[in-house]
């Protein structure tokens, strides 16, 4: 016991303790804020992934227009309520 005390009021292994203490806790880049950052790194990386996933089907969407005019009138009716002269446009919602 009195071997374990003589270790622990060693001034280097209190000098380390408090250290680590002041590290894990006090410092600019504490444990905490770095948990925080890692969590927000990884969310921002997911961001990016879903708009990168939505550049690719906005790409391939326009690719569509781009070569089919059926495609073209099917968006514009579809995203802008377009219609025809002859036509009448009802439009439900819930």
């Amino acid at each position: 016991m009195k071997k374990v005390l003589h270790i622990l009021t060693n001034k280097f292994v209190l000098t380390l303790l408090a250290f680590g203490a002041w590290m894990a806790y006090f410092d600019q880049h504490d444990w905490v804020s770095m948990q925080e950052k890692k969590k927000n790194l990884h969310d921002m990386k997911d961001n990016i992934a879903y708009l990168d996933k939505e550049i690719a089907r906005m790409e391939k969407e326009k690719a569509g227009m781009v070569s089919d005019p059926q495609v073209l009138e099917q968006y514009a009716r579809e995203q802008y309520r377009m219609k025809r002269d002859n036509e009448d446009l009802y439009i439900m919602e819930k």
